[in-house]
């Protein structure tokens, strides 16, 4: 796997509890700041289809 450059959110604080992202030519990878061992992949398709369903409180029903 090639050495990822993490990104944290300009909204995030200098503490823990942020989810760092790093981008590769063909995927995203989120991992949480206090675990960063563990890493999910996915697809700016994907990704944005998430993003999209939380904005517009598709995923509402699910709590």
């Amino acid at each position: 796997m090639p050495i990822l450059n993490w990104r944290k959110s300009s909204f995030s604080t200098s503490g823990a509890n942020c989810v760092e992202l790093a981008t590769t030519h063909s995927a995203i990878h989120m991992r949480e700041s206090d675990d960063p061992g563990t890493v999910i992949h996915t697809t700016p398709t994907a990704l944005r289809s998430f993003i999209r369903a939380v904005k517009t409180g598709r995923l509402d029903h699910t709590i």
